[in-house]
């Protein structure tokens, strides 16, 4: 905790021996997303070292499977989308988002290379399958979104995960799907083979999302069990400030800059294709880390109308997230 560990600091400054920074364990649903990038970039630039926290990043296939790293107890903080505090609620789990990586969600549901000639609308997935990063993760709650928004069951199509990177690519490409929900650098990789691949829906920029969702709708967060929050404030308070700093460092650096800091095994062996999908994606990072109230709502609306367990629950969206870290951070 940082006052805890500034006090450390001083006294190990006295002793002459190395201060202890705070240890947190961070679950990623899929670190070449790059919807998480703010928070893999954070620890590769060494803003998390900066501000006192020790950060250790576990890779998983979706953000469904990095949250129930945390239930279980052998992660701290997930780097997640904000709609899983939603859902978390309704089951009386309280999670709390306190530093938001993206303001759009960059969600793209675009059709398999072999189905471009049966598919083109949402409607004509009643029946397909459907690729998603992992079953219960947000691409799949985002799928049944667009398929109730059309008229259809949400489990009209058959859902497979296929993960967020090169596994999703190669499922696209091999025809072992119809469509899918797909986040960059995995689409930009796909076009980039077919160039007239049918995109139904893109949530990468403001136009797309305001019209689909009615305004800012944020995909990925830093977000922990409410007790955990509450119980460790400064080690909060210094990730969100150390992720904030990378905000601003994307704003103010290029997508070839970005790649460059980039750790090797993300980036990949095509470091031209995800250069191009940062291009493609970079609308969606946020600036300031701050949650939209807007958009909070916005994923409870959408969440509520496609399961009416969250609808019942009666949500006060507010209490899933809390921006005064965020704010310190900007202030500064």
């Amino acid at each position: 905790m940082t006052k805890l560990w500034i006090g450390a600091a001083l006294a190990a400054a006295m002793l002459g021996t190395p201060a202890m920074a705070a240890k947190v364990t961070v679950a990623v649903g899929g670190q070449t997303c790059l919807c998480y990038l703010p928070a893999v970039l954070t620890e590769a630039l060494g803003n998390f070292d900066k501000h006192g926290v020790e950060v250790d990043l576990v890779d998983f296939k979706g953000g469904s499977q990095a949250l129930k790293a945390v239930v279980g107890g052998s992660a701290d903080v997930v780097s997640g989308y904000f709609d899983h505090t939603v859902t978390m609620a309704a089951k009386h789990q309280p999670m709390t988002a306190f530093v938001v990586q993206d303001r759009y969600p960059g969600l793209v549901l675009a059709v398999a290379p072999k189905a471009k000639d049966q598919i083109n609308t949402a409607a004509d997935l009643a029946g397909k399958t459907v690729g998603v990063s992992a079953p219960g993760s947000s691409t799949d709650y985002f799928l049944k979104y667009m398929l109730g928004k059309n008229g259809l069951p949400r489990d009209a199509a058959s859902v497979v995960g296929v993960g967020v990177g090169a596994t999703a690519v190669a499922a696209m490409e091999q025809g072992q799907i119809d469509a899918a929900v797909l986040l960059d650098p995995a689409v930009t990789m796909v076009q980039a083979s077919y160039p007239d691949m049918k995109v139904l829906v893109d949530t990468r920029n403001q136009a797309d999302t305001n019209s689909l969702f009615g305004g800012d709708y944020p995909g990925g967060v830093l977000y922990a069990p409410a007790d955990w929050v509450k119980s460790n404030p400064d080690t909060v308070k210094a990730m969100a400030a150390a992720v904030v700093e990378t905000l601003q460092w994307i704003k103010d650096h290029s997508a070839e800059e970005i790649a460059d800091k980039m750790p090797a095994e993300v980036v990949g062996s095509d470091r031209a294709a995800y250069v191009k999908a940062l291009e493609a994606s970079r609308a969606i990072f946020s600036e300031t880390g701050i949650m939209d109230p807007k958009g909070a709502e916005a994923v409870l609306t959408v969440f509520a109308e496609g399961d009416p367990s969250i609808a019942a629950a009666k949500i006060e969206v507010s209490t899933a997230y809390d921006n005064s870290y965020a704010e310190a951070a900007a202030t500064k």
